[in-house]
Parts: structure tokens; C-alpha cells; sequence
């Protein structure tokens, strides 16, 4: 008997598992799904792995796959990301992503990571994960038995998110770690139209926008964007640090999966080597009054008076 009722418990808790395993079907990865080179591991002088860091739950990490090149003396600039539509993977940015790796970046993005031609269909990702990322690089990069101890440019962060994950990072904007912002394909709903939001989205006020503190960029998909409206009002508000309004049209779903991120990862590679590295061939994309952007095809570029010509 005591043989069948030990049976019975080990039948009912892998059923218990299963079910488990069905409902999160991206919190249990396996040891196969660790890590994945995506792209030949971008175009960048630093081919990057996509992988998941046992020491950070529910994110994932782009990084150059060699990290022998980076030290205190040249670290790697921190993008942190936010997912469109709540998701807790990246699954539909992992390629803009990498890309950004492959330039010398360590990308932290919100959610597990993404298999090989699946989708996520778990619960929706939270604010909090995005704290959770910038404490972990700050973490990692003061741990001696770190591979990252002291190759992370914890002064140069940028967080960012495409539509629900620009409301997220809008949501974060006022955390004093954040050197830049990139709010992509997204904007802060108003009471006009707050009810067409999806339920569970952070929901900040325009008033949020008061507390951003750092330059930012709107990357918009033009008109037809969903967000192009809310992401516009945004910009016309904020007088009180430098940004733009950028726009390329695509509508809401950007470039991000095209072949190395598309056009997008083009314009965001610029705004990031300049506000995080300095790169001042960079800034020529966005400043003067002939800026490199107003002259690439399909791209339309605003600037706040703080931003300059």
C-alpha cells in the first residue's frame, strides 16, 4: 500500500508540474535554450550571443560574445529593454537587439528567452523588471567572481521599450541611474484616450513626463502608428530637457524584426553611441539643421529648443 500511495504522490506532482510548465511556458527553460547566436551575431565589431544569466530571473541578456575587449578603461554602455505589448520575452525584438550588442552594448531586456520560433503566451511583464536589470548591472559589475566585474559602464544607461514598453520606461523615467531614454512606437495615453489601452498596461499621467530628467528620443512608426498621436503629445510637452520626435513609416510594429533590427536599429545605434559614448559622428544624425536623418530616406526628424538646431 505504502508502495501505491508513494505512486500516487509522484503521478500528482508531475501532473502538478505539467501544468506548470503549460501556463509558463517561457519560465522553465532548458539548458539547450541557455543561450543562441542570432544573425552570425550581428554586424557589429563584437559578435554578440543572445542567453539567460542564472543570477537575473525573467530577463535576457545580449552581449558581445567575447568580453575580453572591455575593462574599466572601456566598458560596455547598458541599454535596458522594455517589450511591446507587455510581453515578459523579446521575442519580437531579439534581432534589433542583438544588433545593438554586436556595437558594444550590454542589452538587459525584460523577459525570458525567446525560442526559436516560438511566441510568449504567459503572464505580462511588470515596471519592476526594468529596476531589477539596472540593479543587476551595477551588481554584476562590482562582483569579483563576475564575468562582467568591471567591463560595465554603470554611468551610461539608457532605458527604453517599444509601445507597452515605452510605457514602462516612462513609467521609470525618473530613477536617477538613466543617462538617456528611448520610447519607441508609444507615448502616454490622456483621459481622452486612456480607454483604448489594453488592460494591465502601466498607466502614467501626462504629468509623469515632468519627471523625466535625461535627453530623449520618440522613435514613431509615422501616422498610421497607433501610437503616433500619444508619442507626439508626449514630445510637445517636454521643454525642459533636450528631445526628439523621429518617425519612419511603418506603423506601430517598427523594424525590429527585420534583418538586423532594419532601419530602427540604425537610428537607435546613433542616438545611443552619442549620448552614451560620446561619439560625436554619431550626434550628426540628429543635430544641425541638415542632421544626417532629415536626409535618409523615408525619415522625418522634430526638435525641442533645448535638442538646438
Amino acid at each position: 500500500m505504502k508502495v501505491k500511495k508513494h505512486l500516487c504522490s509522484a503521478i500528482a506532482t508531475t501532473a502538478l508540474m505539467a501544468m506548470s510548465i503549460i501556463s509558463m511556458s517561457f519560465t522553465a527553460p532548458d539548458d539547450n535554450a541557455a543561450s543562441r547566436v542570432v544573425e552570425d551575431g550581428g554586424t557589429g565589431p563584437y559578435k554578440a550571443i543572445m542567453k539567460e544569466e542564472p543570477t537575473l530571473d525573467a530577463h535576457t541578456i545580449f552581449v558581445p560574445q567575447d568580453l575580453s575587449a572591455f575593462n574599466k578603461k572601456h566598458p560596455l554602455p547598458v541599454l535596458v529593454w522594455g517589450n511591446g505589448a507587455c510581453n515578459n520575452s523579446p521575442f519580437e525584438h531579439y534581432k534589433f537587439l542583438n544588433e545593438i550588442a554586436s556595437h558594444g552594448y550590454i542589452v538587459v531586456a525584460t523577459g525570458y528567452m525567446p525560442k526559436e520560433g516560438e511566441s510568449y503566451h504567459g503572464p505580462m511583464s511588470t515596471t519592476q523588471q526594468q529596476i531589477e536589470a539596472m540593479d543587476w548591472v551595477e551588481a554584476q559589475n562590482s562582483d569579483k567572481n563576475s564575468p562582467y566585474y568591471k567591463k560595465i559602464d554603470v554611468k551610461n544607461i539608457c532605458v527604453a521599450g517599444m509601445s507597452c514598453g515605452g510605457l514602462q520606461t516612462l513609467f521609470n523615467c525618473a530613477d536617477k541611474r538613466i543617462k538617456t531614454l528611448m520610447i519607441c512606437n508609444s507615448g502616454l495615453f490622456n483621459q481622452q484616450n486612456a480607454s483604448s489601452a489594453v488592460g494591465g498596461m502601466p498607466m502614467p499621467p501626462k504629468s509623469k513626463l515632468k519627471e523625466i530628467h535625461s535627453p530623449v528620443i520618440y522613435m514613431l512608426g509615422g501616422e498610421t502608428d497607433i501610437a503616433y498621436g500619444n508619442g507626439m503629445d508626449d514630445f510637445h510637452r517636454i521643454n525642459h530637457v533636450p528631445a526628439c520626435a523621429t518617425n519612419f513609416p511603418v506603423g506601430h510594429g517598427g523594424t525590429y524584426g527585420q534583418p538586423h533590427g532594419g532601419e530602427y536599429s540604425i537610428v537607435a545605434l546613433a542616438w545611443l553611441n552619442w549620448q552614451l559614448k560620446g561619439d560625436q559622428q554619431a550626434a550628426k544624425m540628429f543635430k544641425g539643421i541638415d542632421c544626417e536623418l532629415s536626409k535618409r530616406e523615408g525619415w522625418t526628424i522634430e526638435k525641442n529648443a533645448k535638442m538646438g538646431e
